[in-house]
């Protein structure tokens, strides 16, 4: 079936085109909703600014199709194929991702707010500035995938898998990441205010100027991570591990250390409680190194 073909079936009002062979054709700026293209074959087909929306992608074969800055709100792709699509700056609120393969796709600003991307492939796919508010990336693979100034306040994250993920200057604030292994990942910049990380591994994390005001770690693994300038005012750290961390220029004030561990740590020009400060201090004039057997307990806020 040919483009001009197609268009002339669906103005004269026919909706289903399921298993239809479009690969590589130029359907770029088209209209066509609420259509029925379940198990199409659209491998490098061009959808560039179409009006797609409430269309049924499921199970077709869209790798390296450019669906750039097209409308594809409510649009279905359960189980389509995806692989190195280009689908930057696209409109896809409230679609469904489930289990697509999207490895390697392009979704740069692309606005995926409300999205269901639950189980989807998306390893090394590009969500630089990506809208991912209150998205179901619940089970996703987000393996080595760039986030970096993606939003994700409200987005689902339960069981994904983050190894490698780029999560520069991405808006966290508020996700329940409890548990969440971040170990080694890069979160330069990265807002995680009111975020719960309670029993998370943050080990050797990059959380350089990170905002982590009121953050929950409770039980965290910290140890050797970046968190220079890092602001961590109110924060709840209590039990956690920041042996070997880096926190010089941070901002611990009203923070919650209670059981900390500090062997190691750098604290240089770092705002901090008074009483961590005066633990410190004690230390300095008693020549005993952090990290020694015999060093006085921390003490608490009222100690």
């Amino acid at each position: 079936m040919d483009v001009c073909y197609l268009l002339k079936q669906y103005e004269a009002g026919r909706r289903s085109f399921v298993g239809i062979d479009l690969r590589s054709a130029d359907l770029s700026g088209v209209t066509l909703v609420d259509v029925d293209l379940t198990g199409a074959n659209l491998m490098g087909a061009n959808f560039s600014r179409a009006f797609l929306t409430k269309v049924n992608f499921s199970e077709a074969f869209l790798n390296w199709a450019d669906l750039s800055f097209a409308k594809l709100s409510d649009a279905n792709f359960n189980d389509a194929d995806l692989t190195k699509a280009n689908l930057s700056g696209a409109f896809l609120v409230k679609a469904n991702f489930a289990k697509a393969k999207l490895s390697g796709a392009a979704l740069s600003h692309a606005n995926l707010r409300g999205a269901n991307l639950e189980r989807s492939n998306l390893c090394g796919a590009n969500f630089m500035g990506v809208n991912l508010r209150n998205a179901n990336l619940s089970r996703a693979n987000l393996n080595w995938s760039n986030l970096s100034r993606a939003r994700l306040s409200g987005a689902n994250l339960a069981g994904a898998f983050l190894d490698g993920v780029n999560l520069k200057g991405a808006f966290l604030n508020g996700l329940d990441l409890r548990g969440v292994d971040l170990s080694g990942i890069n979160l330069t910049e990265a807002r995680l205010n009111s975020a719960n990380l309670a029993g998370a591994n943050l080990q050797a994390a990059n959380l350089a100027a990170a905002r982590l005001h009121n953050v929950i770690l409770d039980g965290a693994n910290l140890t050797a991570s970046n968190l220079t300038g890092a602001v961590l005012h109110r924060a709840n750290l209590n039990w956690s591990d920041l042996r070997k961390a880096n926190l010089s220029a941070a901002d611990l004030s009203e923070a919650n250390l209670l059981g900390v561990k500090i062997d190691g740590a750098e604290f240089a020009n770092t705002n901090l409680p008074e009483h961590l400060r005066e633990y410190l201090d004690l230390l300095a004039a008693s020549d005993i190194a952090p990290g020694a057997g015999d060093r006085p307990p921390l003490p608490t806020h009222d100690a």
